[in-house]
């Protein structure tokens, strides 16, 4: 199976690049694995919802260009799903079964995911209805992801 993470934001702490590089070590005895750093737009202090609107839809537009027409797109949106890990791996299991093996996951940047890559996904997935930094969300959404794997092959770790 293939995995994609698109994420808008630079990755800056050191910490949180080495959380990511050890799931992804990790995950690579389960999947190719391939992470989509893009950069985010300056939000003004001040910006109307307008200028937010337009910023968003700038990086949505980013974001698209990097989902191929044979993907499967699982937007991380507060208005999604919440699920289960077991559901999660139940998820991801059955998309490879379906014959979905091109999976994109993707993180918006700090105001979100615009409306045209809501439209594109096929599933939206919450965490949580709390609010987390992106960069921080990348290593909880991998987390996530390594937690289906060992689930998916009884393998120890799921508490």
């Amino acid at each position: 199976m293939n995995l994609t993470v698109v994420s808008v934001g630079k990755l800056k702490e050191k910490y949180l690049k080495l959380a990511i590089d050890e799931y992804s070590k990790r995950l690579s005895r389960y999947c190719k694995l391939d992470i989509i750093e893009l950069p985010d737009e300056k939000t003004p202090d001040n910006a109307s919802k307008k200028e937010e609107l337009a910023i968003k839809e700038k990086e949505g537009q980013n974001i698209l260009k990097h989902i191929k027409d044979n993907s499967y797109v699982i937007a991380l949106d507060l208005k999604g799903e919440m699920i289960s890990s077991e559901k999660l791996a139940s998820y991801i299991k059955d998309l490879g079964v379906r014959g979905n093996s091109n999976i994109v996951f993707v993180i918006g940047g700090s105001l979100g995911i615009s409306e045209s890559v809501i439209k594109r996904a096929d599933y939206k997935l919450c965490f949580s209805k709390m609010t987390f930094p992106h960069q921080l969300f990348r290593v909880m959404l991998l987390e996530q992801i390594y937690r289906a794997y060992r689930i998916n092959n009884n393998e120890p770790y799921h508490k």
